[in-house]
Formats: C-alpha cells, sequence, structure tokens
C-alpha cells in the first residue's frame, strides 16, 4: 500500500492528533479459557508500528480471532500486556481510535445505507460527514437503497464505511474479502488504499495474494504463538513460492 500519506478523512487531524509510535502493543500475551486444555494464544508479542499495514495469516484455530477479541478489547488476556495506540483496547475502541470490520456484523436489513452512517457517524461523534463518508467508500449512488437490496459486495463495503464512521487511526479488518467475488475483492481494495493511506491496518485473510500485495508485514501464527513476523518477500523466500512457504510454517510436526 502507499506510503505517502493522502488526505485525512475527512480534512484535518485523525482521532489522535499526537499518534503514539505503535499502533498495537501485544506484550507476553496469554489467553487460556477455562475448560480448554492449553491456552488458546501463549505468550505472544506483536508490535504493529503507527502507519503500518499488517496481515495477520493463520489457520483456522491458530488464535487470529482471539487476537482480534484481545485488539478489541472484547476479550481479556489471563496474562501479558495489550496497548492500542497507548491506551487499554477497550479505552482506544470507546474513545473514536480503533474501527473493525468483522465477519460477524450483520446489517439491519430494512434500514437505508444513509440512515445506517448516519446513525453511525452521530454516534461517534461527528469525527466524519456523512458526505464525505458516503463519498470515499463509493456509497453515493447506493445512499437510499436498503441493506437487504444490497449485493455481497455492497453489504461489505457498507460494514467498511462503519469501520471508519469514527475516523480511526487503526483498522482492524476480519478477512474483509471473504466471499467476494474478484471484482467485489478488487474494488473494495481499491477503496482501501484510498482511504486507510497513513493510517495503522490490521488485516486476515485465507488469500496468501492479498497479503503479498497489500500488506508492509505479514505474520504467521501457528498454534497460539508467532510461527513468521518478516515481509512479504521474505515469506516467500522460505519456498518455492508464497503457498509453500505458508503451508511449511503451519503444518503440524508429525
Amino acid at each position: 500500500m502507499p506510503k505517502e500519506p493522502l488526505s485525512p478523512l475527512p480534512p484535518g487531524a485523525p482521532a489522535s492528533a499526537a499518534r503514539p509510535l505503535f499502533a498495537v502493543e501485544l506484550r507476553n500475551v496469554t489467553v487460556h479459557p477455562k475448560g480448554l486444555e492449553r491456552p488458546v494464544v501463549a505468550g505472544l508479542d506483536l508490535m504493529v508500528r503507527t502507519g503500518e499495514v499488517v496481515a495477520l495469516l493463520g489457520p483456522n484455530g491458530a488464535g487470529k480471532s482471539t487476537l482480534i477479541d484481545v485488539m478489541l478489547g472484547l476479550r481479556p488476556t489471563n496474562e501479558g500486556e495489550a496497548l492500542v495506540l497507548g491506551r487499554p483496547a477497550r479505552e482506544a475502541v470507546e474513545g473514536g481510535l480503533t474501527g473493525a470490520l468483522l465477519q460477524s456484523a450483520g446489517l439491519p436489513q430494512a434500514t437505508t445505507v444513509a440512515s445506517l452512517l448516519r446513525f453511525a457517524v452521530a454516534v461517534q461523534g461527528h469525527r466524519i460527514g456523512l458526505e464525505e463518508l458516503l463519498a470515499r467508500t463509493g456509497l453515493k449512488d447506493l445512499r437510499n437503497r436498503r441493506a437487504d437490496r444490497l449485493s455481497g459486495g455492497q453489504q461489505q463495503r457498507v460494514r467498511f464505511a462503519l469501520a471508519l464512521a469514527g475516523d480511526p487511526d487503526l483498522l482492524i479488518l476480519d478477512e474483509p474479502t471473504a466471499a467476494l467475488d474478484p471484482q467485489a475483492r478488487r474494488d473494495f481494495w481499491r477503496t482501501l488504499h484510498e482511504v486507510t493511506a497513513g493510517r495503522s491496518v490490521l488485516f486476515t485473510t485465507h488469500l496468501l495474494e492479498e497479503a503479498e500485495r497489500h500488506a508492509d508485514r505479514v505474520v504467521v501464527l501457528r498454534g497460539g504463538g508467532v510461527a513468521f513476523d518478516g515481509t512479504p518477500q521474505a515469506l516467500r523466500a522460505l519456498g518455492a513460492d508464497m503457498n509453500e512457504a505458508y503451508l511449511a510454517l503451519t503444518e503440524e510436526a508429525a
């Protein structure tokens, strides 16, 4: 993604005027739910620099969703420290510093796009104008359409607009292009590039080409820990191609 920041969204300073060095600081984080023999995340360290785009990869059960919950203040840690933009994760969300697009997020089916985003902008304290948000996310022509009459790609665009409604410094995107067709996926990433330059972004995906194309850095999880942390180019260099390198890192030892 481009490193030179574009005009903020909207014009003016983002949610936090003075940004800390790190958008995410996870230090020795352990999450061990009751009833499970092993922790889901064990002694994990992860740092995301301000303005960095990080792809979080790993097989199902590796700990990705748990880490997202920790970064959004939805799940406590048993050990370790989790800071987002220098604050406890829940404070960052409540202060509008973090925006999220989650797989589980539904849309009120009988509500129009404009009504839904107008409400979200108001809840977030009008950090961004409705018209600016509609324009930046390509939703102006859909403003009067009900959510239940949107295509899958259009609904995902609305969810992305909701994540931006607080003009956040950090965006957390959980498999943002899952179930989208190739054109909708291309359009989503194009919009993301246009509106998030200069912000910190952490996204999960099972599509390795997305990580290679859109991330500054790739973190691969295995068994609740970090198996790899480096550039996409460094990951690809571990095997004949990106897929082979990834599989070698994540396959369980025989």
